[in-house]
Parts: structure tokens; sequence; C-alpha cells
């Protein structure tokens, strides 16, 4: 065994330690009442960074949540890597889900249970826990590193986009390196070359003035509640495809070998156990795994009108409302297709009903060349941390970032994220498995490694 392989091994106990210290503090984005909490958890991790031997590390303020800066450039020659991720959290509630409470962070069967385990605190640690290995056992680190850790990506990055571009230069850098995605099973590595884009819209539909005494004006009047009901209905079709008119304009093709490749990573009957669905449903002429990678989907995440209490109470709404969320896909533009979705939501409401269509937050799609010299020498790097050999995957799920860094870098981004599909990401319960921590820590370190012998 290696020196750092080594000193990885044997500081495992005080590196769970310093997690379980971060995820202690609720740095929730979206809720007013937390922002004295990111304050002081960028301050913690700024610190963190600074105590392993980053030469420089600080906090940077926004117009909203604060970033964290570092960087160590006595590597002259190496490349650069810029390592991004994210400190903020989502929302805990609904807290009555949680076995245990969310922020007190618990070890269960090999598995830490906590809000922001491994959605991204786990998965930022594991880098920062890497690089203390290498300053620790060399005095150096293979490579310049550069580290934003930003506060806002679980509210849709608004500042971040706003820092890059003002510093573009200081940022500047030969590989993107991302830790925020998952692989397909505990035991098998992957490399992620694309992510779908999300457009996040708010539908409210607006009857009568106030509520009704539904026998009263029940049949009279139109309800709301039933108008966006038949909106949402009529959103999709019976194959499971998206009626908005032009939606599918842009949606790329993909070749029937890329096919095989993403339907070799999922195993379907684990996937839909965990979901907890008795049989797959989505958009004909795909299997599951094409659904969830290559084709965009349209979801309804939330619904709320009239009376929800105990009993009845026999009110006609005068409100209704829905969030409405799309995936997208290569080429797809959120800010080319709100426009369309709004126009189209406008036409299905029925008579009697005024709507109004709101664009919350969008971000574009991601896709890079897996046989990039930068992308292979991740697989190299995963290869030598795991038993088994990495997969090549597209990943379901949105990394906003991803758009504004090809926008201000134009770099190849390593997607290289060790989450697993039970860890109940943004839900009750959410965890990151010791063997993803430990191993997801020994695969950046070796990354560092094998990205200087790319140079």
């Amino acid at each position: 065994m290696d020196a750092l392989t080594r000193y990885l091994d044997e500081n495992r106990d005080r590196f769970l330690d310093d997690l379980k210290a971060a995820l202690r503090i609720p740095s929730v984005s979206a809720q007013p009442e937390h922002r004295e909490d990111m304050q002081r958890c960028a301050r913690h991790l700024a610190d963190e960074l600074k105590r392993i031997g980053m030469t420089r590390s600080e906090v940077r303020p926004t117009d909203g949540h604060p970033l964290v800066y570092a960087e160590w450039l006595g590597a002259p020659g190496r490349p650069t890597a810029l390592i991004y991720g994210h400190y903020d959290v989502q929302p805990p509630e609904p807290l009555e889900l949680w076995t245990t409470p969310p922020f007190e962070p618990t070890l269960r069967d090999g598995k830490l249970y906590a809000r922001g385990a491994v959605d991204d605190k786990g998965q930022v640690y594991m880098h920062v826990k890497a690089l203390e290995a290498h300053l620790k056992v060399s005095g150096r680190l293979p490579i310049n590193v550069k580290i934003v850790f930003e506060g806002e990506e679980e509210v849709g990055s608004e500042n971040l986009a706003k820092f890059l571009r003002a510093h573009r230069a200081e940022l500047d850098a030969d590989v993107i390196v991302v830790s925020d995605t998952a692989m397909p099973g505990p035991d098998q590595p992957a490399l992620c070359y694309a992510l779908r884009g999300i457009l996040y819209t708010q539908i409210e539909v607006v009857g009568p003035a106030h509520d009704l005494h539904s026998g009263h004006f029940g049949g009279a009047v139109q309800n709301p509640a039933n108008a966006l009901a038949a909106i949402l209905t009529a959103l999709k079709d019976g194959d499971g495809r998206i009626t908005v008119p032009g939606f599918y304009d842009r949606v790329q093709g993909v070749s029937a070998e890329e096919r095989a490749m993403i339907n070799r990573t999922l195993d379907e009957k684990p996937y839909l156990a965990e979901a907890g669905a008795p049989a797959p449903w989505g958009e004909k002429g795909y299997s599951t795994a094409e659904r969830i990678t290559i084709r965009p989907t349209l979801d309804v995440n939330g619904m709320w009108s009239g009376y929800i209490g105990e009993g009845s109470k026999t009110v006609l709404p005068s409100f209704a409302a829905a969030k409405v969320s799309m995936r997208l896909v290569p080429d797809q533009d959120p800010v080319e297709l709100f426009p369309r979705f709004e126009a189209y939501v406008r036409k299905l409401a029925p008579p009697g009903v005024t709507v109004k269509v709101r664009d919350l937050h969008g971000g574009r799609p991601y896709l890079s060349d897996p046989k990039h010299p930068m992308l292979q020498a991740a697989v190299r790097a995963l290869g030598r941390a795991w038993t088994k050999p990495p997969v090549m995957a597209r990943e379901g799920g949105s990394i906003p970032v991803m758009e504004t860094f090809e926008q201000t870098h134009g770099l190849p981004c390593i997607l290289m994220g060790f989450g697993l599909d039970d860890d109940q990401v943004h839900a009750p319960n959410e965890k990151f498995s010791l063997s993803s921590y430990f191993g997801g820590m020994r695969s950046v370190a070796y990354l560092y490694e094998e990205l200087a012998k790319s140079s």
C-alpha cells in the first residue's frame, strides 16, 4: 500500500467526524431563517481548507449566500483543476418522516444519515480529505487546484454565474471537476458525460374572488382546482409524450450503440424496488434507462388548493396552483421553451379562470466527449480505486452550473460522483454510504495523480 492510500485508510474515523461536523450546520439556502447558518457553514469550510494546507482560502460575499474560494498553485507546468461543489442543502421537511433528526448525523448499517450527506457535503468532503492526504503525505499536490464551493445550488445558483464571469481570469483552469452525481451500484463506479437540463415552473389558476360554498355555487362557476387538473392532464398524451407544441424540435437523436451502452447501466428490477413502484411507466418506445437519461420529461412536483384539513369543508376554492418541472436533453433550451409552455397552458385553460405561469428557474443540458484525455484520466483513477471498471453514464438529474461553466470557461468537465439510487436525495432520511464516501475519496485522490500524468 502506498503512503497516500495508507493515510486515507488510517484517518477514516477522523474524516467521518469532520464530515459530521459540517452536516450539523443546517445550511438550508431556501429558508431565510437559516441565513446565518449559511454564513457559518461557509466559514467552517474555508477554515477547514486553510487548515489542511491550501495556500489561499476565503469566504467570498455575493448578493445572496456566500461562496468559498480556495487555491493551491504550487505545481508549475502541471494542469489546473477547478473543483466545484455546494454546501447548501434542501429543506429537511417533512420532519416527521425522518427516522433520526436531519441535522444530527447518524451512522446505521454502514450508512451516514443526514440532510446533505450525499448532496453535496459528503461529496465535497471527499475532495477536501483527498487534498489533505496529498498535502500531508507529500507536502504538495500533484496538480494545481482551485476550489469554488457555492451556497445557492439548491435555489438555482443565481449569483454563482455573476461570480464566475467577474473572476474569469482568476478561475482559469484546464479541467473542471464536479462530484454531485451517482453511480449505478455500490460497487460500480461511473463517469458521467451528460446531464439533463431543467425548466421549473409554477402554474397559478384564479377563479372567483374568494372561496365559495360548493352547494350554492358548485356547477355555476368554474372551479380553479378542476381547471388546473384539466390543464395538467392535457400536458401529456396517452403514450407519455409531452403535448407542448415544438417541445421536441431540438431533441438530439442517439445512436443504437449509445442506447445499448445506456441500457447496460441500469438494472431495472432493483431500481423499481427502490422507488416502491409496482411497474415501470413512461414515454412509449423507450426503456426505463432511456427515459431517465436521453428523453425529456414533464412532471408535477406539487399541487395545492382548497381545504385539505381533517374532516370535510364543502368549499369551492378560489385558487389552485401546481409546480411543474421539465427535464431537458441536448439541445433543448429552457429560455426558448418557457414561452411555448406558457402559451400552451393559457390555451388549455377553460373559460371562467385566469392563469399565470411563472418561470422559477432553468438550466441547459450538458454533454461532453467521453473520449477526451481529461475524462480518460478519470477512467484510470476509478479503475485504481474500485474492483470493477467504470461505466460511462448519462445522469437524469440537472446541475445548472454546468451551463454557466460552459459559457464562462468552455472546458472539459469530469462529473465523477458516488451517490446511489437509494440515497433519498432531497427526501427524508437522506444518506451516504461509507463505501461511497471512502471509495470516492480514494478515487479523487488518484484523479489528481492521473491528471498530472496527462500534462
